[in-house]
């Protein structure tokens, strides 16, 4: 029997609203997640828990990184010192590798991949977008939250900065990558580049098998070079700016809405120089249609 996300695509976040955690006449709550078509690890959609004298040194080092992306580990490292907190760069770099942060390449010992993965070249120097859909690029980024941390990824049209799709996930994995690339193809069509670094979440077959059974051409950013990926960064650091660093969400569930609320703010009503002071959605639509995010 088809779910009920499968037969009306509804939004997860909406078919959690039905969950009934209490009661004896309700069904266990794994019976009504797997009615509603989804897991029942999203139903306990909780904030990484972590201590907080590392939760702070995360904190700085996301501001560190959101401010400078070209910096790598020893830099990163280097300007923690000066602040004073007491941390070597082998810490600096596990955090960095857990935030889903990367930047120029460290020491090669830092750095060395031992697992062979699916590698794509770079596509994309010298190539400038020009039209909607020519280029997609993804990546995920690093949320604070006073007593832990959720990841946010999107998918960002690189002609006109229009936010595709997006999803906020308490684990680093291609399951939220997977259904944020589903939903950017199904709402917007097919692109013919998509661009992305190298993490395990983009390297994996089955998403990588996503875009070629669409005849898309896969590019990855080589491997410590941030800045491959330079709107998706500089996306984040205006959402950072304006959106997370002035926020302080209490739930994962509360980040999620205000991100929302955020990214159609972004979309429709933000006005952006580098466009000529029209919004992303006039670019990607033509000027006159809006597209909210419900």
């Amino acid at each position: 029997m088809d779910s009920l996300k499968t037969i009306y695509s509804v939004d997860i976040s909406q078919l959690k609203l039905h969950i009934e955690k209490s009661g004896q006449t309700n069904p266990p709550v794994g019976r009504q997640a797997e009615l509603l078509g989804i897991s029942r690890s999203s139903v306990y959609y909780q904030p990484r828990q972590v201590a907080p004298e590392t939760l702070q040194l995360m904190h700085r080092i996301d501001e560190i990184y959101t401010k400078r992306p070209f910096y790598g580990v020893r830099q990163i490292t280097s300007q923690l010192h000066d602040e004073k907190y007491v941390v070597n760069h082998k810490r600096v770099h596990r955090l960095m590798q857990e935030m889903g942060i990367q930047g120029i390449i460290p020491k090669k010992n830092l750095s060395k991949n031992d697992k062979w993965h699916i590698t794509y070249p770079y596509l994309l120097r010298g190539v400038k977008a020009g039209h909607p859909n020519h280029i997609w690029g993804t990546d995920i980024t690093y949320i604070r939250m006073p007593k832990g941390f959720v990841y946010l990824t999107v998918f960002l049209d690189w002609y006109s900065r229009f936010i595709l799709s997006w999803r906020v996930s308490t684990a680093l994995e291609r399951g939220f990558c997977l259904a944020a690339a589903e939903e950017a193809m199904q709402l917007y069509g097919i692109p013919e580049i998509v661009n992305q670094d190298q993490g395990v979440q983009y390297t994996h077959k089955e998403y990588c098998d996503l875009w070629e059974q669409k005849g898309v051409r896969i590019s990855m950013d080589g491997r410590g070079r941030a800045l491959d990926n330079i709107f998706t960064e500089r996306l984040w650091r205006t959402i950072k700016y304006e959106e997370v660093y002035l926020k302080d969400y209490q739930s994962p569930n509360e980040a999620e809405q205000s991100l929302k609320a955020y990214i159609n703010f972004y979309n429709n009503e933000r006005l952006h120089q580098s466009l000529n002071y029209q919004t992303p959605a006039e670019i990607y639509y033509g000027k006159g249609v809006v597209k909210i995010i419900s």
